[in-house]
């Protein structure tokens, strides 16, 4: 990939949000944005730009997936520019590496728009967060999106468990856990077998099923951000260090927690030594094919 030495980064971060754009505008309405922090005991008005956010990186050695969510059809809240995600990407390609987020509501047009950022913005993947979203990845509403990602040979990164947005607010916000249990990507696996899949998190209540999904299925992987690793349950460890040792990515969720944090808490974990650069970097850089677009993930 253009401008990053994987020779020089010690890792890579394959879930970073991007909160804010150039002008102010957030990701997520205010209420959403207050509900979360109170959530996650973080700052609400703290929401580093991209530029902030390389700077991060790059101090410490570090590449980082940066994405947004676009849940525009849910919300009526206008989606941060995935356009301008990926130039301001572009311009510290030594350290970030851009996903899209479209909404699957936006059908055809929303896939032409996808391969359109692949192609000439340099795009290397697509988020989705199926709870705020509103859709169930194996309801095929997302599959124009999917089918050019798998083309294309980038992955589709997909929240999973229970989220901390909508906490607490009345009805949760509307937004329905169970469409981000992890099982119903299973068929999304078999439909689109060329499409590699990241499942985002330690997949709370659905731990099993997250590791039953991804010893099952070659094309699919856990990203462990979300969570502090001291809290990781005991049988995602054990796979880690075992069966899924090549299937399982460093992941921080910035900035609601931090890579400093996550890597001071991954390196008290019981990891075999030859499983922890398999976690921190070299299983990222398969599943994302950063040496080069023949790579197999």
């Amino acid at each position: 990939m253009s401008g990053l030495d994987l020779d020089a980064v010690e890792a890579v971060d394959v879930h970073v949000h991007v909160e804010s754009d150039l002008h102010g505008h957030l990701s997520l309405p205010d209420e959403f944005m207050e509900a979360s922090a109170k959530y996650f005991g973080s700052d609400a008005d703290r929401t580093p730009t991209i530029d902030e956010i390389a700077a991060y990186y790059r101090e410490r050695h570090l590449a980082a997936v940066v994405f947004t969510v676009d849940i525009e059809n849910a919300t009526g809240h206008p989606a941060i520019s995935n356009e301008e995600i990926a130039d301001r990407a572009a311009e510290h390609s030594d350290v970030l590496i851009p996903f899209a987020s479209i909404d699957p509501a936006k059908g055809r047009a929303g896939a032409r728009t996808l391969r359109r950022l692949i192609e000439e913005r340099g795009v290397r993947g697509v988020k989705f967060h199926p709870s705020l979203q509103g859709f169930a990845p194996n309801d095929r509403s997302a599959y124009p999106l999917l089918e050019v990602a798998a083309e294309h040979g980038v992955p589709a990164l997909f929240h999973t468990g229970q989220t901390g947005i909508g906490a607490g607010m009345p009805g949760g916000g509307g937004i329905r856990l169970g469409l981000s249990n992890p099982m119903l990507l299973d068929d999304v696996a078999v439909d689109l077998p060329d499409l590699t899949i990241i499942m985002a998190h330690p997949s709370f209540p659905w731990q099993d099923e997250a590791l039953a999904v991804a010893t099952h299925k070659p094309n699919v992987y856990i990203d462990l951000s979300g969570w502090s690793p001291k809290y990781f349950p005991p049988q995602l460890v054990r796979y880690a260090n075992s069966l899924l040792q090549d299937k399982v990515l460093f992941g921080s969720d910035y900035p609601v927690i931090t890579p400093d944090r996550w890597r001071e808490d991954f390196a008290k974990l019981e990891i075999k030594p030859a499983v922890r650069p398999k976690i921190l970097k070299d299983n990222a850089v398969r599943a994302l094919r950063l040496r080069g677009d023949k790579e197999k993930a």
